[in-house]
């Protein structure tokens, strides 16, 4: 944050820009006013007249290229609605009022025409048009001004009433050239409703499809109920399995061949065979104990059982098949023997059943999951199927819906806004215009007398208060050396007084005198370890009043009783002499040449203080101030008197002062506000540091105590009189 001093520094500083440019300010602004005022007499009356639409909800929307109609959701009317979800649908309609087209028309029908009696442009019509949207509501209010009442009136109303018409017979021709759209559609969405509906039932037909939701439940049912009869009927299975391995073991016997023992057994003709077979064979037993092999008995006997037998073979062939074969032993068993067999062919049979139904289920729940995994495509395929219909239809009902609603719009008179307030002729002229064109010409003014201000403080490069001095140099400030009130009236007026007036010397009590003692006070302080004797005043241009501070601080150490000598070293445009009111034909440059002793040059001008003024001007002063002569001349000054000042040119114009500072102790720099400019302050200091000159300090000469928003003065009328500060004194040169 700054500090209060530092706010009022800035402050001063703006008022003292305003007090240097006043004249032009006030002269720009007073201009600017008074062309604005003027202005306002030129003005002519103008009448504003005021109409009001109430937008409602069309009976259809056109969105798109296609013109087709935008469909609401609880209803048959669609809103309006504007295409951007965050724009008022009412800033589109405020488009088609202001369109060229409705302008032209309306500049047509009233024959609107400007001052040059030619018909109105579009542009202009539309500049005096304003269009606004009343908040919180659906109203548009719209607005005209101008020259003529009765005009500003019709031009409105006829505004409303061509929008009105526009809208009815734009809203005609969307709906009929979007009912032909529709009805040519209809045809094509028909075609999809059979389509989808065909290929609906194909598929229906072809996937044996009645309800897959049901089928799907009904064949994880039949699953689940296959899943208990296989297992219960492999528990009988291996049951009946057991039993038949128990008895074929009993029998000795594998299925075929106990099937063929069980048919023989039990057939008549291979029983009677057998049975004569084995009368013959006891027959031919005994007629063997009694006849010999080749007897006819024995012979006949023999022939029958090879015959027997054949036709045993035959009838056993015949019973069982050829590829069976059965022992003779067991063509005749035991009622036993015949009922382990019934009781073992009765579990093979049933085993084998057994595992025939065990297949057959198997295959049953094989198509049963065969089935269900196929379900899911055949559900997602019929579903498409049936969005597919589902679209094809809602698309056909609507179209066909909105082909009749578009009939019944193609024949509507009602627009989409209807005039709840027609303008009126306006009785009294719009006021405020003429105190609104003195407020503008008012700021105006401020601005452009501001920035001529600025403007012109830009160019001015001048450093002009006591701050911008200290900031530039940035030395160590010995005094403020004020101008006073006399001296401002004489810079103001460009007069010079003929009298030279050294302030210390001719008013020893005023303030100016007693800062020239302050200023040596300063210098003898500077350095405790080394006494000052010798110094060079100096500034960075012309014009800074470096002659008039050397004659006044000498003074001021002269009248201390300290010896002093003033040396005018400004060979080019020497001063001290006419300060002194002394002749100048034999002075520093005589003594530099051996012309004249220094004794004899010297003029004395008051106690304790002498004046060698600079004496004719020669060819190359440098030359002179840069010689051995000179350096001898300031060591043998230094030792005869107690201080010696060295009055120097400028920095900028002259390298004498910086050659002298090298023979003394430093150089006390002047600068005077007004008459400095920052480029030339920067370089006098850049000069200074770079060749390292020792600056003892910077007097600030020439302050006027009004032009600085921190006085150095605020307080000297209580130690001296009004009377020694206002009395006249020599402008410093």
């Amino acid at each position: 944050m700054q500090s209060r001093e530092s706010i009022d520094l800035d402050l001063g500083r703006y008022f003292s820009t305003l007090k240097r440019r006043w004249l032009p300010a006030v002269s720009i602004f007073a201009a600017t006013v008074t062309l604005s005022a003027l202005s306002t007499t030129l003005l002519k009356p103008s009448y504003e007249a005021q109409g009001k639409l109430l937008f409602k909800s069309p009976s259809f929307n056109i969105v798109g290229s296609n013109l087709l109609p935008s469909i609401s959701e609880g209803g048959e009317t669609g809103d309006l609605r504007s295409l951007v979800s965050t724009q008022n649908p009412i800033s589109s309609q405020i488009e088609v009022i202001s369109s060229p087209t409705l302008l032209q028309r309306t500049i047509n029908e009233l024959q609107l025409k400007n001052k040059k009696g030619e018909l109105l442009k579009t542009e202009e019509l539309e500049k005096a048009l304003t269009l606004k949207i009343v908040g919180g509501t659906d109203v548009l209010q719209i607005t005209y001004k101008s020259r003529n009442p009765e005009e500003a009136a019709a031009v409105v109303n006829k505004i409303m009433n061509l929008y009105l018409e526009n809208d009815i017979l734009t809203s005609r021709s969307e709906a009929e050239s979007t009912r032909q759209f529709m009805a040519m559609q209809l045809p094509k969405t028909q075609a999809a409703v059979h389509q989808a509906e065909v290929e609906l039932r194909i598929f229906k037909q072809k996937n044996n499809v009645v309800d897959l939701s049901e089928e799907a439940k009904t064949a994880v049912a039949n699953i689940g109920n296959l899943d208990s009869q296989i297992d219960n009927l492999k528990a009988e299975l291996d049951q009946v399995t057991a039993q038949t391995n128990e008895l074929g073991q009993k029998v000795g016997l594998n299925f075929q061949q106990a099937s063929a023992v069980s048919a023989l057994s039990q057939s008549p003709a291979v029983q009677g065979v057998l049975t004569q077979l084995q009368d013959t064979q006891r027959q031919l037993a005994v007629q063997r104990s009694r006849f010999v092999d080749n007897n006819p008995t024995i012979v006949d006997l023999e022939a029958k059982k090879a015959n027997l037998q054949t036709l045993l073979q035959k009838q056993i062939e015949q019973t069982v098949g050829s590829q069976a074969k059965v022992p003779s032993k067991l063509l005749q068993i035991g009622e036993l023997k015949q009922s382990l067999i019934k009781d073992f062919l009765q579990s093979e049979i049933q085993r084998v059943a057994l595992a025939q139904k065990l297949a057959s289920l198997y295959n049953s729940r094989t198509a049963y999951e065969q089935r269900t995994k196929v379900i899911p495509q055949l559900v997602q395929n019929q579903r498409e199927l049936e969005q597919k219909l589902q679209v094809a239809q809602s698309t056909y009902q609507t179209l066909l819906k909105k082909v009749q609603e578009l009939q019944v719009a193609k024949n509507k008179n009602t627009a989409n806004a209807r005039i709840i307030a027609t303008a009126l002729l306006p009785e009294k002229p719009i006021g405020g215009s003429k105190p609104i064109i003195l407020v503008i010409g008012v700021m105006f003014g401020a601005f452009l007398s501001t920035s001529t201000v600025l403007f012109l403080e830009l160019r001015d490069r001048s450093l002009k208060t006591l701050k911008e001095v200290r900031e530039v140099f940035g030395y160590t400030l010995l005094g403020v050396v004020p101008l006073s009130a006399s001296k401002v009236r004489s810079r103001h007026r460009d007069l010079e007084s003929t009298t030279p007036e050294i302030a210390v010397r001719d008013k020893p009590h005023s303030l100016t005198s007693e800062i020239y003692r302050m200023i040596q006070a300063n210098l003898k302080f500077l350095s405790s370890d080394k006494v000052l004797k010798t110094i060079v005043v100096t500034s960075a241009v012309p014009k800074e009043g470096k002659s008039t501070v050397s004659a006044n601080l000498a003074a001021a150490i002269a009248q201390l009783g300290r010896k002093v000598l003033l040396i005018d070293a400004d060979m080019r445009l020497p001063s001290q002499h006419h300060l002194w009111q002394l002749t100048n034909a034999v002075g520093l440059s005589e003594v530099l040449v051996g012309q004249t002793q220094s004794s004899t040059a010297a003029s004395k001008v008051m106690n304790n203080l002498d004046v060698l003024t600079a004496g004719v001007r020669p060819p190359n002063p440098l030359a002179l101030l840069d010689s051995k002569r000179m350096a001898s001349l300031i060591e043998g000054f230094s030792s005869e008197y107690d201080f010696v000042i060295i009055d120097a040119p400028p920095l900028l114009l002259a390298a004498d002062a910086l050659t002298l500072s090298q023979m003394t102790d430093g150089i006390l720099l002047v600068a005077r506000p007004g008459v400095i400019d920052s480029n030339s302050a920067n370089t006098a200091q850049e000069m200074l540091e770079r060749s390292g000159q020792n600056v003892l300090g910077l007097v600030v000469n020439g302050i006027i105590e009004k032009n600085e928003s921190s006085s150095y003065f605020s307080h000297a009328k209580e130690y001296f009189p009004a009377e020694e500060l206002t009395k006249k004194a020599k402008i410093h040169v």
